[in-house]
């Protein structure tokens, strides 16, 4: 958390965000786009149209929808890469 602390230099705000992000006073666009990463990190299959037209509906373009698909696919690509290697996570900075 370190990280996300580091960027965003409001320890507040980081604390709602990892209690519960939807609570956390964040825009409706970026809790829309939170719902749509943990919807394809956690349920891929179930994915459908509307879940783009939401992103849409509250903002998004479409090159903005395609980065962030192409950045939360990444992620879960190299993280099951690491998992399926046995590789330690990093230790977090002191």
């Amino acid at each position: 958390m370190s990280d996300l602390r580091d960027e965003v230099r409001d320890d507040a705000l980081v604390d709602r965000f990892v209690d519960d992000y939807r609570s956390a006073g964040l825009d409706d666009a970026t809790v829309a786009l939170l719902e749509y990463a943990h919807k394809l990190t956690r349920t891929p299959g179930a994915m459908r149209a509307d879940d783009v037209q939401r992103l849409r509906g509250v903002g998004w373009d479409d090159r903005a929808i395609h980065d962030a698909a192409q950045v939360i696919a990444y992620f879960n690509y190299i993280n099951r890469i690491a998992d399926g290697l046995g590789v330690d996570p990093e230790p977090a900075p002191a």
